[in-house]
């Protein structure tokens, strides 16, 4: 029999309800018991606070005159970052010429979108993705998240709506976490050693789990779709672009509309845009 430390039991103990819920949907009690008795497991928080406190700073200022988005974000346009995105454009130039082959996105977008993303894969997250998702997935008991919501003057109405979101974020969490498993499972991975992005997208191409199990892809042939290597990462990001209406000859206003579906900002899309530019005109183009 398995004995485990107090502070372990306890970990153990304050996930049970997910644990539990996770049982219910098809997953081996005992596995989930011994993932989330890990002690890098651990619930926060502050991970659902974090993001109740800003939905609810924009609720509260809905009708308040709003900073001006800028243009574009003219920090991935540093000449730096521009020849680091030129060089990992050269260096996977046969992978890349293959995804454009099989989904006719152009190299310079895939390489843009993966610099503005994770710098190349540079910056993939911090944080545990697993960690992250079980503990949003978790606090949508809001008693949990109560304590840390920082603003106190709110009236009962607006409570309301912020335990609605937290219900609601918690349900779309608790997808996520089940997709992350399932992905983890298919690539080989400890689902407890995936870093993540502050809510738990994963990869140098930073899709989350959902959209992993949907479109992950694999380039380099080992029989996982592995999106921390950039092939699989590179052919799972051009996936989703062409199931979200990529084709040949769009329009620049089509293809921004597509890759707004990638992240809901314009200035993002308009930056990702501009960098494509900048690689095509110091590449020559392909």
């Amino acid at each position: 029999m398995l004995l485990l430390s107090p502070v372990l039991a306890c970990a153990a103990n304050e996930w049970s309800p997910l644990v539990r819920r996770l049982e219910t949907d098809g997953f081996e009690r005992a596995r989930m018991e011994s993932l989330f008795a890990r002690s890098e497991v651990r619930f926060d928080p502050q991970v659902m606070a974090r993001k109740m406190n800003a939905l609810l700073d924009v609720k509260l200022s809905q009708g308040k005159p709003k900073a001006e988005a800028p243009e574009i974000y003219l920090s991935y346009l540093n000449p730096i970052l521009i020849l680091q995105a030129s060089s990992f454009l050269e260096s996977q130039s046969g992978p890349l010429r293959e995804v454009r082959k099989r989904y006719g996105v152009p190299e310079e977008i895939l390489v843009a979108l993966l610099l503005v993303e994770t710098k190349l894969g540079r910056n993939v997250g911090s944080r545990g993705a697993l960690t992250t998702l079980a503990s949003m997935a978790l606090a949508g008991d809001f008693s949990l998240v109560a304590p840390l919501i920082e603003r106190r003057d709110i009236s009962s109405k607006m409570a309301l709506w912020l335990r609605w979101r937290t219900a609601q974020k918690a349900a779309w969490a608790y997808k996520e976490l089940k997709a992350l498993l399932v992905y983890a499972d298919s690539a080989g991975l400890d689902p407890a050693s995936i870093p993540g992005s502050v809510y738990g997208a994963i990869g140098i191409c930073q899709f989350m789990p959902t959209n992993a199990v949907r479109y992950g892809e694999d380039l380099d042939g080992d029989g996982r779709v592995d999106l921390f290597s950039v092939a699989d990462a590179l052919l799972s990001t051009a996936r989703f672009l062409n199931a979200n209406g990529w084709k040949a000859n769009l329009t620049r206003e089509r293809q921004l509309a597509v890759l707004y579906r990638y992240n809901h900002s314009h200035t993002y899309t308009r930056t990702i845009m501009a960098v494509a530019d900048l690689l095509r005109s110091t590449s020559g183009g392909f």
